[in-house]
Order: C-alpha cells, then sequence, then structure tokens
C-alpha cells in the first residue's frame, strides 16, 4: 500500500512507473524474435556496443539516443561484413566487434571529466529518470510496437526458415538487418531502466520464460510482454522499498519469474516432466 500511494504522490515515481512498464513490453517482444533466430549473443552485443556512442553523445553535450542508435547499428553492420567476407563465423564476428565497442566507450569514459551518469547508463537507474528520458523510451516503444506490428510476417517468416524467406522473395538480409536497428533502439530505451549491463537479461529472460509456456509466436509475445510488465514493477517495487539498484532489482524479478515456469510449466516444466517420468514407470511395473 505505501508502494501505491507512493506512485500516486511523487512525480519521478509515476516516471519510473511507466518507463519501466514500456520497457518491459519492448524488451519481450523484439527478445522472442532474438530467442526464436538463436541471437542472444547478438542482443549481448549491441547492448554493449551502444556504450561508445552513448559517451561520445555525453562529450558531445547531444542527446545520448543518437549516439547510441547510431553505434549499434554501425555494429550489426560490422559483424554482417566481417562474418560474409570473410571465414570467421558470426559468433566469432560478434565477439570481436563488440568487445572492441565496448573497449572504446570505456576509453572514452576514461576521458571524460565525470562519470556519474554514465554509470547510471551502465547499470540503470529508474528512479533518477528525467520526463526527457520517459518521452523518449515512450516514443522508442511505439516505434518499435508499430514496427513489429506492420512486418510481423516478415519477421515469423524469416525467424523460422530464412531459406524459406528467400524462396518467397522476402529481403532477408535487410530484414536482418532492420530487427538490429529495432534491438538497438530497445537496448537504448532500456538504458536509463536496467543499464547497458543488465538489458541483455531483460531482453532474453521475459522470452525465455514466455517459449516455455506456449508454441505460437504470437502467444509468446503477449506472453513475453506480460512478463516484462510484472518483472518491471516488481523490481520497481523493490528498488523504491528497499534502495537497491533498480536494474539489478528487476532482473532478479524477471529471472524469479523464469525459474517458476521453468519448474511448473504445464508442457515443458520439469516438475510435470518429472510427474510424467514416475506415471510411466508406474505403468509399466
Amino acid at each position: 500500500m505505501e508502494f501505491i500511494e507512493a506512485v500516486f504522490q511523487y512525480e519521478f515515481l509515476q516516471k519510473a512507473l511507466l518507463t519501466s512498464i514500456m520497457v518491459g513490453i519492448i524488451c519481450g517482444v523484439i527478445g522472442c524474435f532474438i530467442i526464436l533466430r538463436g541471437m542472444a549473443l547478438m542482443g549481448d552485443a549491441i547492448s554493449h556496443a551502444v556504450l561508445p556512442g552513448v559517451a561520445i553523445s555525453y562529450m558531445l553535450g547531444i542527446n545520448f539516443f543518437f549516439g547510441a542508435v547510431f553505434s549499434g547499428v554501425l555494429t550489426a553492420i560490422a559483424i554482417g561484413f566481417v562474418s560474409q567476407n570473410s571465414r570467421i563465423k558470426h559468433d566469432t564476428s560478434i565477439g570481436i566487434m563488440f568487445t572492441a565497442a565496448f573497449a572504446a566507450g570505456i576509453i572514452i569514459i576514461t576521458l571524460l571529466k565525470s562519470s556519474t551518469d554514465l554509470y547510471h547508463i551502465l547499470f540503470g537507474n529508474v528512479l533518477a529518470v528525467r520526463s526527457s528520458d520517459m518521452w523518449i523510451t515512450m516514443g522508442i516503444g511505439l516505434v518499435v510496437l508499430a514496427a513489429v506490428y506492420l512486418f510481423y510476417k516478415e519477421l515469423l517468416v524469416t525467424s523460422f526458415d530464412e531459406t524459406m524467406g528467400a524462396a518467397y522473395g522476402l529481403p532477408v538480409r535487410m530484414i536482418h538487418y532492420f530487427l538490429m536497428t529495432l534491438l538497438t533502439m530497445v537496448t537504448v530505451a532500456s538504458l536509463q531502466t536496467v543499464g547497458i549491463v543488465l538489458v541483455v537479461a531483460m531482453l532474453i529472460t521475459p522470452a525465455a520464460a514466455a517459449y516455455l509456456l506456449t508454441d505460437r509466436l504470437s502467444i509468446m509475445i503477449f506472453l513475453a510482454a506480460g512478463i516484462g510488465v510484472i518483472s518491471s514493477i516488481t523490481g520497481l517495487y523493490f528498488s523504491f522499498t528497499y534502495n537497491l539498484a533498480s536494474g539489478a532489482a528487476i532482473v532478479l524479478a524477471a529471472t524469479a519469474l523464469f525459474i517458476l515456469i521453468f519448474l511448473f510449466s504445464p508442457k515443458h516444466g520439469l516438475l510435470w516432466k518429472m510427474l510424467k517420468v514416475r506415471k510411466k514407470r508406474a505403468s509399466l511395473v
């Protein structure tokens, strides 16, 4: 009750709640496509690759959104270019490029006089979100959701079978970079909430939990978004009530939900699998 009363009383908490909810939704939605494509490492790469863009934006005194998106998309293009024009495999090129971008970001940070704001970018501090950050997150969220809605069929086909997508005449490579752009935008939107270091957890964990609950992508998307929202609200509650790091609290809330679903999911839950095995053994006896 104290938390609910505080939400109605304090404007900063209202901003934090709205921002957290939007981040939970868009991370869950985009995370579904990342999971289906087996691109969890790519999500980690993009989340770290935005760091130099954020740092440069602070140096130039502009909004970090522009630098982060440019840095993330450039890294995604560089990863694809290296893997397509050499013997190096895709996962290896990811390791090379995202670590190089992250290292460059760290070097730039060391050159800055103050790294207070950048610390929050690394680890998240949703309770300190500003009105401008909230509106940027809302704007990005609406653009991402609209893009997924408009190009759902293309993303669906290429996520399950790129060869089939190419046979249908779909621009598979362009769709891939389109998804990477959306992933970069989601990462930028999540910076104030969970930070660069933990954003990959919000991209993967809710979607992975939803994957255990259904075999249909449309339902998976709604479940992942719902799990992301519940995780964000729960994490925000613990962060505000017990003075915990907001990003870590949100991620742990998502992890707790994943563990519950992993154990008790009706189709794929570990507990139900063990019960089925026992029943089979009992019937054989």
